[in-house]
């Protein structure tokens, strides 16, 4: 829509601290698609707005974001080939997305599923952000006409709205955006609870035993994976239904060894369960370090991560102005004067 190359686009709250699950299920890949998809145009959001349906602490909230745009540099992003940037710096986002709220049906919001399991979670703060957040997601995408959006299996219903609200505007008034396609990572893994292994791994868990963060130290890892919860068998065996929790920690295993799980299980035959889990907390401690230690450097180089952001908030604006001018236009708001 822009030009010759295609558009592959995804982003990541600002909140909390990232876990070891937003890493394998996302972050990781993104570095992967970074490599893989070379003549797209690649743009990775810091979802600030997307954060403020949970109530923030403002000083809190503003280090985190800052320490999130660390974090994607240092697991290998590189900002020189790949648009990172602040969902708030680009005011189109929120303009384009009241646009879309006028074109989206209470009956398709009523059907998101995660807006009925956060409002199960946060009862005391179900707001109409958080019921809104699937146009906003939609006007995130649509934005930069993108073509391919690297998802988890539970993300993929926001593109399917994302979908159905774009193909709604263009029967209105003609090719105006892309149609997207959820783009599902083979090598993607879904990272569970080590304390509750059918639940994924949340960074909102009030069991820290049951999340490892990016930021943890060595002997923090190894004692979460030590406490992780198993079953009463004595078998390094794949089985989700009967062996969650030894499923969850060869898939853990596997991702950051980069072997299989028939690789995993053979290489524990007849070893026990506290010999697999050290070796599981070792690979992930062994993996992190040079990202943990490319993030201390970073959040010291202050003018180096302030260029970056500015050139890429900049890129940002003017891929999502031309859209939201494009919109303005179609529906008949007044043009600006310039």
């Amino acid at each position: 829509m822009f030009g010759e190359k295609k558009v592959l686009y995804s982003g990541m709250q600002a909140t909390g601290t990232i876990t070891l699950g937003n890493y394998l299920g996302a972050l990781k890949n993104w570095v992967e698609l970074s490599n893989d998809f070379p003549d797209y145009e690649r743009f990775f959001g810091i979802m600030d707005l997307h954060s403020l349906t949970v109530r923030q602490n403002a000083a809190e909230f503003r280090k985190n974001a800052r320490s999130f745009y660390a974090f994607y540099v240092a697991a290998g992003l590189d900002p020189e080939k790949n648009c990172i940037y602040y969902q708030s710096h680009v005011s189109a986002h929120a303009e384009l997305a009241w646009i879309l709220n006028c074109f989206t049906y209470m009956g398709e919001l009523n059907r998101m599923t995660q807006f009925k399991d956060k409002s199960s979670k946060h009862s005391d703060n179900i707001n109409a952000g958080l019921y809104t957040y699937p146009v906003l997601m939609a006007a995130d995408i649509l934005l930069f006409q993108a073509d391919s959006i690297p998802v988890g299996v539970d993300q993929k219903q926001h593109v399917e709205i994302c979908r159905d609200i774009a193909t709604r505007f263009n029967n209105l008034y003609g090719d105006v955006f892309t149609i997207p396609n959820p783009y599902i990572p083979k090598g993607g893994a879904k990272i569970m609870s080590l304390q509750e292994p059918d639940r994924k791994m949340s960074k909102s868990d009030e069991n820290q035993n049951a999340t490892i963060f990016v930021l943890d130290d060595t002997d923090t890892i190894i004692r979460k994976f030590k406490r992780a919860v198993t079953d009463s068998e004595t078998e390094i065996r794949y089985d989700e239904e009967k062996k969650p929790g030894i499923s969850n920690l060869i898939d853990i295993y596997a991702v950051m060894t980069k072997k299989t799980r028939e690789d995993v299980e053979k290489e524990f035959v007849g070893k026990g369960y506290g010999e697999f889990k050290l070796a599981v907390g070792e690979a992930v401690s062994s993996a992190l370090k040079p990202m943990q230690q490319r993030y201390a450097e970073l959040l010291t180089e202050k003018s180096y991560l302030d260029g970056f952001i500015k050139a890429n908030d900049e890129k940002a604006q003017y891929f999502a102005n031309k859209t939201l001018r494009k919109v303005q236009k179609k529906v008949g708001l007044t043009e600006r004067i310039r």
